[in-house]
């Protein structure tokens, strides 16, 4: 990041309680094992039972300790986003909306756990992910194309995987989960109107007040030369 630019930090709230998670599970798995010594056959049962939930909630805390330290870098000049699998980052003249994501629903509008980002162009964020983070964040999104594909707001063909090489505005074929991830991308846009979806659990506050949050920081870009 440039140094000589103010950056906001963001701590996901997917990281929070990871460690007491840990340690619970770990303390959990002691005394179930402790226990086993002399009441195996009295509750063997009891104690399987247990183990298992000591040890998945080992692995819960384990996923969260292994989030990013810091899930957005925001400054005048980009948006960066730091995920599991790699990161991406945008410079703010890209980026043309940021809401959470609403679907109306015959009266009534339903709000999504996510925040929506719409781009000037998809080419956009092309050049900016990695393949393995794209192939990712197809798989983390499949909620999303199946709310889609309920609510026939895509179709079949559209919610599948689409494995084509996908062509650049400037004729550049890109192919791989990168084409994937751009094809993907562009039938949510079609469908809910955005290129890209964050989590709510990618944020330290409630949605709203982290894309009025994002629009406060793009708007300030104009104070900074």
């Amino acid at each position: 990041m440039n140094a000589s630019l103010p950056c906001i930090q963001i701590k996901a709230k997917a990281k929070n309680h990871g460690l007491f998670l840990v340690c619970l599970g770990s303390g959990l798995l002691l005394i179930a094992l402790l226990f086993s010594l002399f009441f195996w056959q009295q509750a063997r049962l009891t104690l399987i039972f247990i183990d298992l939930v000591a040890l998945v909630t080992c692995l819960v805390g384990l996923g969260k300790l292994m989030e990013p330290k810091i899930s957005f870098f925001i400054t005048p000049a980009s948006l960066c986003y730091q995920h599991r699998h790699g990161k991406w980052r945008l410079l703010w003249q890209d980026i043309v909306r940021i809401d959470a994501v609403r679907q109306t629903c015959g009266v009534s509008s339903q709000e999504l756990p996510y925040l929506g980002i719409r781009l000037k162009h998809i080419d956009c964020i092309a050049g900016n992910i990695s393949p393995r983070m794209a192939n990712r964040l197809i798989h983390e999104q499949r909620p999303l194309t199946l709310y889609c594909l309920l609510n026939n707001l895509m179709t079949l063909e559209q919610g599948a995987m689409n494995f084509m090489p996908y062509t650049l505005s400037d004729g550049t074929r890109i192919k791989g989960p990168i084409a994937c991830f751009l094809h993907h991308s562009c039938a949510l846009q079609k469908a809910l109107g955005y290129h890209l979806f964050i989590p709510d659990t990618a944020m330290d506050r409630d949605i709203t007040d982290f894309s009025r949050l994002l629009s406060q920081c793009k708007k300030a870009t104009a104070l900074y030369p």
